[in-house]
């Protein structure tokens, strides 16, 4: 009787184990990068030249020169973008090297978003 009673109080944690290691999850699709569906971000912007800004942003509201760092302001209703642009240690134009993203109220967003909301279709 102790025996059956023991069987049937220990089934249910038998069960248990049983069921979490025979089950297996779904494997989950691996992402491949495809240039079709690449979804383009900060290197659109990072280690660009003002020129090369002006032509994906069109022309900024803002250009602050303060040797040795020069920051272009480009907004839109959706954001502003603040793009730094120090020279490179081997001389030669300024280049991006730090962006800040925010709403007009100082809110901060998404950089990438607001890069591509900003860009010249």
């Amino acid at each position: 009787m102790i025996r059956k009673l023991f069987i049937l109080l220990t089934l249910p944690a038998f069960g248990a184990c049983v069921s979490a290691t025979a089950v297996d999850s779904p494997a989950l699709p691996t992402a491949t990068a495809s240039p079709l569906n690449k979804v383009q971000g900060l290197e659109l912007v990072m280690g660009k030249t003002a020129n090369q800004l002006k032509r994906l942003f069109g022309n900024p509201q803002a250009d602050v020169v303060e040797p040795p760092a020069r920051k272009l302001q480009f907004s839109s209703g959706a954001c502003i973008l603040d793009a730094y642009l120090y020279p490179q240690k081997s001389g030669g134009e300024g280049r991006v090297t730090h962006i800040d993203a925010r709403r007009s109220d100082g809110a901060e967003v998404d950089r990438v978003s607001c890069v591509n909301a900003l860009r010249v279709r």
